[in-house]
């Protein structure tokens, strides 16, 4: 009988509260937000045709259903979520990861680890929504607060006692992430990105520091020991935990790596080996986050370094196609700091050249394109430089903004990704390396308005198609 409340509450929530009027169904109340680009008041009229029966307004323009009039019609959402649902999300611990890079990466880690370990979790993120297996894609990193609360109580509806999910700064900024308090929050590193919305790297960590003061009274902050934004996020009310190369609580002590896979030694009272086929510094650092979390919740060390050894990128990340004696590594990779890292692993474990297919997103920030072409250009024998989401910017523009004051010859302009990934793959001979980077997991171009599949892993799959017919 308990169970059977549960999944009714979800499931009444889901129906009766909307707003996004297209949603909305008969009996729905229409929560009428205000947003960046949009006012839900402008709807008002379609969620009536659709069904709503209650609007909740911050208008009185005598609507033709039963209004509720408030000052703010997010707050007032956030506190009926709060008010009746935040009980569900208490019996869940819900850890949510922050930084430039690496919260995909570290946050599905943790997810497949403790799925692995019979611990059922959820994963909310950049790659979509998870209990152990897709369900489904989402439209933000982290979603708006209904649709997030909707993914938290599905959760729990399934029987999840964890849910790991990324927090953005555009999210934190925006109040998606209210309503609910977290069990563990991590940092993992602040680097040049989103300053066309945020302006100054300081705008940027103190957005994200947000996170760290909703923090339950029990619970554990997590911040990387390495990085100059760390003391942004090691308030003095929390419970912190550190970890890094240079130093921390959990101090990695050493590494050997090689393209299949990485064996490092780690410190935290006692010294412990761990064996992954996770390659590259960076990917030390989120996998060093789920081996503290676990860690914390007491899983032993013998299942911790059982589990190390099965875990797997997610798809996009570091995803690797072999192409007779070379590689071909579709990685996420868009921001200058990624890009340098991402590169510099490669180097390291590939006895041939580095060649690199890239891009920067439209309407953006313009200052880091000119940096990621000269890390390109400086780090890869050679570059294309191709299309990348240019949403409503002439891509020409954009290319004419990476190349800005960029010296080096060792690159040329194919904005058609497919031909430029062909090209790419052309080049490669024994032992090379080529990376595409910016897209990842990502199924679509957006060109304006539109969204025009294409797949990059789909993109080599086709042209490798095409040579083996070649060859035949």
């Amino acid at each position: 009988i308990f169970i059977y409340s549960k999944i009714y509450m979800v499931i009444n929530m889901e129906l009766n509260v909307k707003v996004d009027s297209r949603k909305v169904k008969k009996g729905d109340t229409f929560i009428a937000l205000r947003g960046i680009s949009s006012d839900g008041h402008d709807y008002i009229e379609s969620a009536i045709k659709n069904g709503a029966s209650k609007l909740i307004v911050e208008e009185d323009k005598n609507y033709s259903v039963e209004y509720e009039i408030v000052s703010d019609t997010r707050a007032y959402l956030i506190n009926y979520l709060k008010e009746n649902y935040s009980k569900y999300l208490n019996e869940m611990k819900i850890i949510g990861i922050t930084g430039t890079n690496g919260k995909t990466t570290s946050a599905y880690l943790l997810h497949n680890a403790l799925n692995l370990l019979g611990i059922k979790t959820a994963y909310i993120g950049t790659i979509g929504f998870y209990i152990n297996k897709k369900i489904g894609s989402l439209n933000n990193t982290t979603p708006d607060v209904l649709d997030l609360f909707e993914l938290l109580l599905k959760s729990y509806e399934n029987g999840c006692k964890y849910v790991c999910m990324e927090v953005s700064s555009q999210g934190l900024s925006h109040k998606r992430v209210e309503g609910f308090l977290f069990d563990y929050v991590v940092f993992t590193n602040l680097t040049q990105d989103h300053l066309d919305y945020h302006k100054t790297m300081e705008n940027y960590a103190l957005a994200k520091q947000e996170l760290f003061k909703k923090l339950k009274k029990d619970g554990v902050a997590i911040v990387n020991y390495d990085d100059k934004y760390k003391n942004y996020y090691l308030l003095k009310q929390n419970k912190n935990i550190t970890y890094g190369f240079n130093g921390g609580d959990y101090k990695i002590e050493n590494y050997k790596m090689n393209n299949l896979g990485t064996t490092l030694k780690y410190k935290h009272n006692n010294e412990y080996n761990i064996s992954t086929k996770l390659i590259g510094k960076y990917n030390i650092y989120n996998l060093l986050i789920t081996l503290v979390i676990l860690d914390l919740i007491g899983i032993k060390q013998e299942e911790i370094k059982k589990i190390s050894y099965e875990l797997k990128t997610p798809s996009g990340r570091m995803e690797t196609i072999r192409y007779n004696n070379s590689s071909i590594v579709i990685d996420y990779a868009h921001t200058p700091d990624a890009i340098e890292k991402i590169i510099n692993t490669m180097k390291e474990v590939t006895k041939g050249n580095i060649y690199t297919v890239f891009g920067c997103t439209g309407d953006r920030d313009r200052t880091k394109r000119p940096i990621m072409l000269k890390l390109v250009t400086s780090l890869s024998r050679y570059a294309i430089v191709t299309n990348d989401d240019p949403h409503f910017e002439d891509p020409i523009q954009i290319v004419n903004d990476m190349i800005s004051g960029v010296e080096a010859k060792n690159y040329e302009i194919i904005l058609d990704r497919k031909q430029a990934i062909r090209k790419g793959i052309s080049l490669l001979k024994e032992y090379d390396t080529l990376l595409i980077l910016g897209k990842g997991h990502e199924e679509y171009m957006i060109i304006k308005d539109k969204k025009i599949p294409f797949k990059d892993s789909s993109a080599v799959e086709e042209i490798l198609n095409e040579n083996m017919e070649m060859v035949k």
